[in-house]
């Protein structure tokens, strides 16, 4: 619920700031996010409602600084607003529409994505609350975490949710995690999923696919232009 008891006038994101300035200490950070927006382009084409921010300050509250994800998904809200698009998501100015999955990619730098952050999107309302966790399996805090573990708000607390891919009905979306070439990089990935497991292909591998079946019927695909 939006605050708004102490303001006569709702801010906009020009006068908030955009970030928390804290810079990420690893590539995931930004790779595994993106990989998931670009994905969601091609398989969300046609659809105008919906929003994916990577590193985009959150504000719920023009009184309280912003949670700022390092991935999370709105449905039912426009797509584009405008040539420049969002500075920030400001639940206000969203029809208080909350996020409905938020992704977090567990630091080198721990910052308490198991308790800080999941109690944050808890109190938030946010139905799916998704780490990621390279670190998985490793001594110490790591040592009995999963590389992917979803949270679902359950009577207002979060409910871990077995299974890799997990299905969430209420967006017709798996997430999980395998290991794939992506951006020529092998290693593990997070991914979109079907219903029945199959997992949502980028765009290299549809182009890659539709070059095998053309030479399997006799056409170059370097001879299309």
């Amino acid at each position: 619920m939006v605050n708004t008891s102490n303001e006569h006038r709702l801010l906009t994101a020009e006068e908030l700031p955009h970030s928390d300035d804290t810079p990420v200490d690893n590539e995931l950070q930004n790779f595994i996010p993106n990989l998931l927006l670009n994905i969601l382009l091609d398989i969300w084409s046609d659809r105008p409602d919906w929003f994916f921010g990577v590193d985009m300050a959150v504000y719920h509250d023009q009184e309280k600084p912003a949670i700022v994800p390092d991935g999370f998904l709105s449905v039912g809200v426009p797509r584009y607003t405008g040539d420049g698009g969002r500075l920030s998501y400001l639940i206000w100015q969203e029809n208080n529409v909350l996020p409905i999955l938020v992704i977090e990619v567990v630091s080198l730098k721990y910052n308490g994505e198991y308790e800080d952050k999941l109690e944050s999107y808890q109190q938030l309302g946010v139905l799916y609350y998704v780490v990621y966790n390279s670190f998985a399996g490793r001594r110490g805090r790591h040592k009995n975490r999963q590389p992917i573990e979803v949270y679902k708000l359950v009577n207002n607390q979060y409910e871990l949710v077995t299974g890799n891919p997990v299905w969430m009905p209420e967006i017709e979306l798996g997430i999980g995690c395998e290991s794939h070439n992506y951006a020529d990089w092998e290693r593990e990935w997070v991914f979109w999923y079907e219903e029945n497991g199959k997992r949502f292909l980028t765009e290299r591998e549809k182009k890659e696919k539709l070059a095998a079946y053309l030479r399997s019927i006799g056409i170059n695909p370097d001879d299309i232009t």
